[in-house]
């Protein structure tokens, strides 16, 4: 998330760790008007980062300053008129500079890079940004800058680059034992002489464990290209300024000098969220504010674990109660899926002497295991965005993040399926052979074939990811739906299982004639629903309240509570409370203590 002030003035402050999400897709636009193309240059040759890619106007070897600087395509790029196509694509080009070629990055690097983004950040195209077609492009792009500028290279411990429509300042900060504060200033000459003041208290240097680096960028037009494509009320009355800081560091002050220096222009301290593009109130507060200047006092969250509930959800909200939940229940339910995958080995033989047993269980260890590889993968995604911060890697765990939960659900349907045709075909008999192959075809065919098309039709628009997680997009592309409609999906047939088990449960009590039996029958019901409910998934319809009402903490909450312990009420009412696994498990219990009574015998 960041920081901005809105009306007088606009900062966008974000910490190295987790206050500006980063973007981590591409997405090309097609333009009439484009008359520059950006994407025929551009052309990696190999899928790893910074590693024998053929850049713009390399040769057939690789070889060009093109793979130092990129300072081969500027004349051209400069040289191109900044209207809405050539916005787009320049966008796009920063963003894929920003993701594949940001390791490393020296005073050349980051000179090109400025002077590309100086091209459409200039005051006179301005009002061309309202054309272009993505309405987030001045979000991606804010967000590119800051993910390539994060990893500037200092020398002699600080580094100055100056354009006159962005700016880039880094500096080397240290713990500080001396009582001072570290500040810095940001300035422009050529736009209206206005000024941005960087301080980090000193108390929040004492917090910092080693040398670190604090990396400012400014814009004084950005804020004016935000509004183009928004509806607020309010307008950003100074420059965006976006600090890069180490995650120890929680607050820092920015000073902001006002350009409209009106008495009657009320000033307000918020924050860009790049993941929901929205100014965030809670990012900032106002410290001080007079006619020319305003301060304003940010912070920034730790990272923390991705909440399980942004499996369904468009909104990633950030709570501590959310973090905890899903640690917890993700660390009990792995446990118990591994205990279950166990008990089901050891009563294997015991529990599957007929047919419709067999086939019960074989569901029940295929949505043990699918649910067990699929929570081992979130909490891997976590990590793999957190610190290895690799596009390719995000990608590949997102698809077998996307591809193991639907086989969650397609296994939790074929049990469903299965107890169907229990209940309604009682004289028809299928085979073993021929229910492994549907349930197989089911259960990992069906998925595999949704995965693969999800990232076949996202990805070549660079809208797979969303931003902030390794998991699908929802604002641009909306391939979340490739997850949450065939889940939601399953979910409304397996109610009508359940349906269709307490309707049979109720009609063989009709005739009993005792009202004795009753509350006998209600309980059996009750029984059947509690059963069934964990193993058919019917919780992850709580979902569909995260979706409508995404920034709703309460929903987010109850749907971690429901489904990050899935793992344990699957061991729980799907093994643990089975009278045959639990006679099984006892006759194994008794058949090792008289194996091991007998060699006692035999030993003495």
């Amino acid at each position: 998330n960041g920081a901005i002030c809105i009306q007088p003035c606009s900062p966008s402050f974000h910490g190295e760790t987790s206050f500006v999400c980063e973007e981590r897709k591409w997405q090309m636009f097609a333009d009439a008007c484009a008359s520059l193309d950006i994407q025929s240059l551009f052309q990696p040759v190999h899928g790893k980062p910074g590693h024998g890619a053929k850049y713009f106007g390399a040769d057939d070897h690789g070889n060009s300053n093109c793979q130092a600087d990129f300072s081969c395509i500027i004349p051209e790029i400069l040289s191109s008129p900044a209207i809405p196509g050539n916005i787009a694509d320049i966008v796009e080009l920063l963003k894929k500079i920003s993701l594949l070629l940001s390791e490393d990055v020296n005073r050349g690097k980051m000179q090109s890079y400025i002077r590309i983004a100086n091209h459409i950040l200039n005051s006179s195209v301005i009002s061309n940004w309202a054309f272009v077609r993505d309405r987030n492009a001045g979000s991606i792009l804010l967000d590119s800058v800051n993910l390539f500028a994060g990893k500037l290279l200092l020398r002699n411990g600080s580094e100055s680059i100056q354009e006159p429509f962005i700016s880039t300042k880094g500096y080397s900060i240290h713990k500080n034992t001396s009582g001072k504060r570290f500040d810095f200033s940001m300035e422009f000459n050529n736009t209206g002489n206005i000024t941005g003041h960087v301080v980090i208290p000193e108390e929040e240097l004492l917090k910092l464990p080693k040398t670190s680096k604090a990396v400012s960028i400014a814009f004084p037009t950005l804020g004016a290209i935000i509004e183009t494509s928004r509806l607020d009320p309010g307008f950003v009355n100074g420059m965006v300024l976006s600090v890069s800081l180490p995650e120890e560091l929680r607050h820092i002050l920015l000073t902001f000098e006002k350009v409209n220096k009106l008495e009657n222009v009320k000033a307000q301290c918020v924050g860009w969220h790049s993941t929901e593009r929205r100014w965030d109130t809670r990012a900032c507060a106002m410290k001080s504010d007079n006619i020319s200047s305003v301060v304003c006092n940010c912070k920034h969250h730790h990272r923390t674990f991705k909440s399980f509930s942004i499996l369904m959800s468009p909104t990633m909200l950030r709570n501590a109660a959310l973090d905890y939940i899903t640690r917890v229940g993700l660390g009990l339910s792995i446990f118990s899926l591994v205990l279950c995958l166990i008990i089901e080995a050891v009563v294997w033989h015991h529990v599957t002497k007929t047919e419709i047993t067999y086939m019960r269980h074989f569901c029940l260890v295929n949505i043990a295991m699918s649910l067990l590889i699929a929570d081992v993968l979130f909490i891997l995604a976590a990590i793999v965005h957190h610190t290895a911060l690799n596009y390719q890697l995000c990608v590949a765990a997102t698809f077998f993040l996307h591809f193991f939960y639907l086989a969650l659900f397609f296994w939790m349907l074929t049990l469903g399926l299965l107890i169907l045709y229990g209940l309604l075909f009682v004289f028809f008999k299928i085979t073993r052979s021929v229910f492994i192959a549907t349930a197989f075809s089911i259960g990992y065919g069906c998925p595999l074939v949704i995965s693969i098309l999800t990232v076949a039709i996202t990805e070549p628009k660079n809208g797979y990811l969303r931003s902030g997680a390794c998991w699908l997009n929802w604002y641009e592309t909306k391939a979340l739906l490739a997850f949450v409609v065939p889940a939601l999906s399953i979910i409304v047939v397996n109610v009508v299982v359940v349906v269709v088990v307490v309707v049979k449960t109720g009609r063989s009590a009709v005739g009993e004639g005792c009202k004795s039996q009753d509350l006998r029958n209600m309980m059996r019901i009750s029984k059947n629903v509690a059963l069934l409910t964990p193993l058919l998934g019917l919780t992850w319809g709580f979902g569909l309240a995260t979706i409508v009402e995404s920034r709703s903490l309460a929903f987010h909450i109850t749907f971690a509570l429901l489904n990050a312990f899935q793992g344990f009420f699957i061991l729980l009412f799907g093994t643990l409370l089975d009278r045959k696994t639990r006679e099984a498990l006892r006759m194994n219990c008794l058949s090792s203590k008289r194996k091991c009574s007998l060699a006692k015998v035999n030993i003495f």
